[in-house]
């Protein structure tokens, strides 16, 4: 049966959906193929979660090869719900593709944006959905080298230097991780995550074990954008094109936290992670580090996606923070913040792909008036943005009230009120949208008459920002989940 092969599929049909857009894709079929694509691996995702939660854990053998002989695809309580928002993201933003690209690209570079748009959306969930550690560091390579070309497709000049920065520093995170996995397969043998579970406690006291835990913690952080190895994301998620920073924000940074969380919890385990390494402490400096000082420099911001790209360096900063206290509510707040960021920063993003196709710009003076013009698409920014800053009855609040919860529990006081802190500062650099938004007379130089964007554009900002305000309210889902892949990552560890 078809679905038999389910895991196989989600990785396949767009890997080879790519080169079809690539020579075949004029006119608007390639945008038609990467939609039906992109909506047909959402289905497939949401399906295998389906069947996570309701069986356990899916195990599928690459061509026949039984594990650890063979690449094994594994879906569990921890990937599922990120295969989701990966596959949920890319549907949703395939429909604001046509009209944004159409502005933003020559009709002769369009199918090649498809076909790395399909190549780094096979990277992601193939990231994801592996069980295998050298196939997750060449899915890696693959979504990565496609983020570049997106990047180097915006509009502006801006955009290669942008793309090169992102490239230079990617590919040192994929090195690092490259080492630290050669390190592991040296000492053990196998390349299987769950050989590799099994296998490693026997040389946790050796160097190199060691050596591979920090060679992959740190590649694994410079591809989240961990702070202080953020560096490469506020160019390129300012100089991409619109719909690209909205596809970015809602998916990459989330799988590189995945990415870190596989490996020190299921990998090396937390005992490891935790006791013989001083993770914890680390994380939580430079947690609390990317969350004030991202939320900072967001507030001086006049270009509306760099205040967004330093306000991801900060909700980077929660979901490392929540990893860094290694007990059942901070993992809890870093599962469901990854949701949260997801649709949060998805729909910002989309929010500004809305006002740069009817305005042609999205910086701040660009936003003067547009709560009257635009009133649909800033309310969606509203509700985002107020979920941003972890206001009651949104996302953002169920994520960070489990973040203090486990503050409390760890006996950590400074740190709660640093998260609170946080929070205060967002409300700041999102106030300044909103007063300029709703209280200030349009700007001298914009058209008079402004309409709401296309519904292609407007349904699918409006769609997640009402899985801001939804999820915020019905948490059973999204924290259900969580708090059982939680308890499943930490195992006995508390």
């Amino acid at each position: 049966m078809i679905t038999a092969h389910l895991p196989a599929l989600q990785v396949v049909i767009p890997l080879l959906s790519a080169p079809v857009c690539a020579v075949l894709g004029r006119g608007v079929f390639a945008w038609v193929v990467t939609m039906v694509v992109a909506w047909v691996a959402f289905f497939i995702a949401a399906a295998l979660l389906f069947e996570v939660v309701t069986n356990g854990p899916v195990s599928y053998e690459m061509g026949g090869w039984a594990a650890p002989w063979g690449i094994e695809y594994r879906i569990d309580r921890l990937n599922g719900p990120v295969l989701v928002i990966v596959a949920a993201i890319g549907a949703l933003v395939t429909p604001c593709l046509r009209y944004n690209i159409a502005r933003e690209l020559a009709p002769e570079q369009q199918p090649l944006f498809y076909a790395a748009f399909l190549l780094a959306l096979t990277g992601l969930l193939g990231i994801t959905i592996t069980g295998d550690a050298f196939n997750l560091y060449v899915f890696l390579e693959i979504a990565s080298l496609a983020s570049y070309t997106l990047v180097a497709l915006g509009k502006t000049r801006r955009a290669l230097p942008a793309a090169f920065q992102y490239l230079v520093l990617g590919t040192i995170g994929a090195t690092f991780m490259l080492i630290g996995i050669g390190l592991l397969y040296m000492m053990t043998g196998t390349l299987n995550m769950v050989d590799l579970a099994e296998r490693l406690p026997a040389v946790h006291e050796l160097r190199m074990t060691r050596a591979a835990f920090a060679f992959i913690v740190v590649g694994a952080g410079l591809k989240l954008a961990l702070f202080p190895l953020h560096l490469w994301m506020p160019n390129a998620y300012t100089y991409a094109p619109s719909v690209v920073s909205a596809f970015l924000a809602g998916t990459a940074t989330k799988v590189g936290i995945y990415m870190l969380a596989r490996f020190v919890f299921t990998v090396f385990g937390a005992d490891f992670s935790f006791n013989i390494m001083p993770l914890g402490e680390l994380l939580m400096i430079f947690a609390l580090a990317g969350i004030l000082v991202g939320s900072l420099v967001a507030i001086f911001q006049t270009n509306m996606k760099r205040m967004l790209a330093y306000s991801s360096v900060a909700q980077i900063g929660y979901m490392a923070l929540g990893m860094s206290f290694a007990n059942v509510n901070g993992l809890v707040a870093t599962l469901v913040h990854m949701f949260n960021h997801a649709a949060m920063k998805g729909t910002l993003f989309l929010v500004l792909a809305c006002v740069a196709y009817r305005i042609g710009a999205s910086n701040l003076k660009a936003m003067r008036g547009l709560g009257r013009r635009m009133p649909f698409t800033m309310a969606a920014f509203v509700a985002a943005g107020f979920s941003l800053v972890g206001l009651p009855l949104t996302v953002g609040f169920v994520s960070k009230w489990y973040l203090l919860v486990a503050a409390i529990e760890s006996g950590r006081w400074p740190v709660a009120v640093l998260v609170l802190v946080g929070s205060l500062l967002a409300f700041v650099y999102i106030w300044r949208v909103i007063e300029v938004a709703y209280f200030r007379e349009p700007h001298p130089d914009a058209p008079e008459v402004i309409r709401e964007a296309p519904l292609a554009l407007l349904i699918p900002t409006l769609v997640l920002a009402s899985a801001t305000i939804y999820f915020g309210i019905d948490t059973d889902l999204t924290v259900g989940v969580a708090r059982v892949a939680a308890l499943t990552l930490l195992g006995g560890y508390q």
